[in-house]
């Protein structure tokens, strides 16, 4: 008998499978599992968002953040990469201004359109 956690759209299940002798038995359906809580980014603090957002294009892992909070950025820096499809893909400012803040951190998977970082331009 062996044990997995599976999750599909994010609710984690914990399922037992019996090693078969090839004869088919009914499965019952297990009770989700519970969930740890994702890590939590500390929050900005109030006012700290800055005025226009960097979006992620696509589903992906974020590889390298490339700036920091404070940075001076101007159009086309790039701010983090973003791999998708086995290709990195420079996510990059579109604004002269300031980052007021990053919302992800290397390693972490994002959706198309997460917030990437924050710019006061």
């Amino acid at each position: 008998m062996k044990r997995y956690t599976i999750t599909v759209n994010g609710t984690a299940y914990d399922v037992t499978v019996d090693e078969a002798d090839g004869s088919a038995a009914p499965v019952a359906a297990a009770a989700p599992a519970k969930k740890a809580a994702p890590a939590k980014k500390a929050a900005a603090p109030a006012g700290a968002q800055g005025n226009t957002t960097i979006n992620a294009p696509m589903n992906g892992n974020i590889v390298d953040v490339k700036v920091k909070v404070g940075d001076k950025v101007s159009n086309g820096t790039v701010i983090a990469v973003l791999e998708a499809m086995k290709m990195e893909n420079d996510i990059v400012s579109d604004k002269d201004g300031v980052i007021a803040s990053i919302n992800v951190n290397k390693g972490d998977t994002v959706e198309t359109g997460a917030v990437i970082a924050t710019v006061n331009a």
